[in-house]
């Protein structure tokens, strides 16, 4: 009875420990959030302008560039999957690797070829334990990302993305790059990083992640960030205001051309949409985070309710046997 005892208390004793750390945790995740949706808030309208007005422009003479035009026949496809480093934020990551397979699937249905590419040590280790190749993998900044930490990940993916399905990634020279500079060339008017060199091109980008709708709220979501697509204009006229038709409507002067003019806004592009996808996953991960840590905190105070509860009864029922030994050895004496 004793040793049971002592085991319920030190089970009581752990158990509040457990809850201590999964409040603090809970609260560094309140405290991020508000932070992380004020980014999230002012990076997305930037983002959506960015890619309207590139798609307004690209009707007004710039359709043909790679950018904007869906290869014939592609053969691969390039997936980037945003996960979050660490774990004890719900079912966050499974939802994610989850749409990121069901993407990779309906490629591969589609006669594609996937190069996979991760944000967050948790996808890293996931396609790693299943012995998945991954064509890049980025660390370290999924719950705080900044500019750089895209600009990173977004340029890899501009570089495959020029190459194209059929080649490799290729560093130009230094004479191509000094080229390149002025204007005269396309395929070097950027310069790819050199952890992109020998990369398998795609002819697709595609992003997982997910999206922060609210507090409340996240939605796993998979967008075709390359080639941009074009929303037709007759479906939409009934519906958009006069405005946007005269918006839509306008003549665009190009200075300089319009192929040139995209060359240079494309990495800036693909920069814009991965930051914020990033900056969606960073906020959604910080609530899935804050909710997991209120679950197991709520389930540990209720653990611990029951534990001495438990721990009450046996020590009701130690009381009551030494009472009982009392009595009886008195009678004993007294007879």
């Amino acid at each position: 009875m004793a040793a049971s005892l002592r085991v319920l208390r030190r089970r009581i004793r752990s158990t509040k420990n457990i809850a201590q750390i999964t409040k603090a945790m809970e609260m560094v995740a309140a405290s991020r959030i508000a932070k992380a949706q004020a980014r999230v808030h002012a990076a997305r309208p930037y983002s959506d302008e960015f890619t309207h007005v590139l798609t307004t422009a690209a009707k007004a003479g710039a359709s043909d560039h790679p950018l904007l035009v869906a290869r014939e026949e592609p053969s691969r496809a390039g997936v980037l999957v945003v996960t979050s480093d660490r774990g004890l934020c719900g079912g966050y990551n499974a939802n994610v690797l989850r749409e990121a397979e069901r993407v990779m699937r309906e490629l591969s249905d589609a006669g594609k070829q996937t190069s996979l590419f991760v944000i967050g040590g948790k996808g890293v280790a996931y396609f790693r334990f299943r012995n998945r190749e991954t064509a890049g993998r980025w660390t370290g900044f999924s719950e705080v990302p900044d500019y750089p930490n895209a600009t990173r990940a977004a340029d890899t993916l501009t570089a495959t993305f020029l190459a194209g399905g059929d080649e490799t990634v290729q560093r130009p020279s230094d004479e191509d790059q000094g080229e390149g500079e002025g204007g005269s060339s396309r395929s070097t008017s950027f310069v790819p990083p050199e952890d992109a060199e020998g990369l398998d091109g795609v002819d697709e980008l595609h992003v997982v992640f997910t999206a922060f709708n609210s507090v409340a709220s996240q939605t796993v979501v998979s967008r075709q960030i390359a080639p941009l697509e074009l929303e037709d204009d007759e479906s939409s006229d009934e519906e958009s205001s006069s405005s946007d038709s005269e918006e839509r409507g306008a003549e665009y002067e190009f200075e300089p051309e319009p192929e040139v003019l995209f060359d240079r806004l494309m990495p800036k592009y693909l920069r814009a949409r991965v930051f914020a996808a990033l900056l969606d996953a960073a906020a959604s991960e910080s609530a899935a985070r804050q909710r997991a840590m209120k679950a197991a905190t709520d389930n540990a105070n209720d653990l611990v309710d029951n534990l001495t509860r438990e721990a009450n009864q046996a020590r009701q029922a130690q009381i009551t046997q030494e009472i009982s030994e009392i009595v009886g050895g008195a009678n004993a004496l007294a007879e």
